[in-house]
């Protein structure tokens, strides 16, 4: 893959198939289920404070992130948090990860964000090599 070949771009409702078999991946807690999945992707396609990416390669999505913007009062101001990144595998150190967060940021400073944050155990080299770095401890708590 070239980078000419990654279109980075907003998803639509067409990518629901793929981006749901990519949120599959992450394995945690929680399985995806595809009724509740259909209700949500429309919501956030309409939010303005949320940002879905589409990778798309070969005009298939190999990737996708989900981020939001939102106000705060610690940081005088808004700040941007992924939610969700994930790359198919098979497709990962080749880019796909980086466009990504790229085109998010992008965003998030458009929006005036003082920072992009997000939760996550893999990948720490990843985001040390994109200026990232360690800054808080994650506390959750499941209510369903």
């Amino acid at each position: 893959m070239t980078s000419e070949d990654l279109l980075i771009r907003r998803a639509e409702k067409t990518d629901a198939d793929e981006i749901f078999a990519l949120a599959h991946e992450f394995g945690l807690t929680f399985r995806p289920e595809r009724e509740a999945f259909d209700v949500a992707l429309p919501q956030l396609l309409r939010n303005d404070d949320a940002l879905l990416l589409a990778a798309v390669v070969g005009g298939h999505v190999h990737g996708y992130l989900l981020g939001f913007v939102h106000l705060t009062l610690f940081a005088n101001g808004p700040v941007a948090w992924v939610e969700e990144a994930m790359v198919q595998t098979g497709s990962r150190r080749q880019g796909i990860g980086r466009a990504l967060l790229v085109e998010f940021e992008a965003w998030a400073r458009s929006r005036e964000a003082g920072y992009v944050a997000m939760a996550t155990r893999r990948a720490p080299e990843f985001y040390h090599a994109r200026g990232y770095e360690a800054s808080a401890t994650f506390y959750r708590k499941v209510l369903r």
